[in-house]
């Protein structure tokens, strides 16, 4: 089937100094994530991706706080605040599995 150079009219046109999370795959994901922390409450598990340097760190655990600009997750490993600004992608995750029965 053959491209079309008209625009998509079911979308609005994002202009290169001002891209819309509708052009910007990053942007969308980042949306979507800080409204999934700002809906969680405490005591929701969840994942939390975050820059950290020149990579980022995934945050696996339980919601203990929110302030306007972090959120907290009790992790294994211990509480882990996270900056909102630094916040990447975020999603709810299912609880631990059971543990398994030890083989003898």
């Amino acid at each position: 089937m053959p491209q079309s150079d008209e625009p998509d009219a079911t979308q609005p046109a994002a202009t290169p100094s001002d891209p819309t999370p509708q052009s910007d795959p990053a942007a969308l994901a980042r949306a979507r994530a800080l409204a999934v922390l700002a809906t969680a409450a405490p005591g929701d598990r969840l994942v939390v991706r975050a820059h950290h340097g020149d990579g980022a760190r995934d945050a696996l655990g339980e919601l203990v706080a929110r302030t306007p600009r972090t959120v907290s997750i009790a992790t294994r490993r211990g509480t882990v605040v996270v900056p909102l600004d630094a916040v990447v992608a975020a999603k709810p995750v299912p609880p631990p599995p059971a543990p398994r029965p030890r083989r003898t």
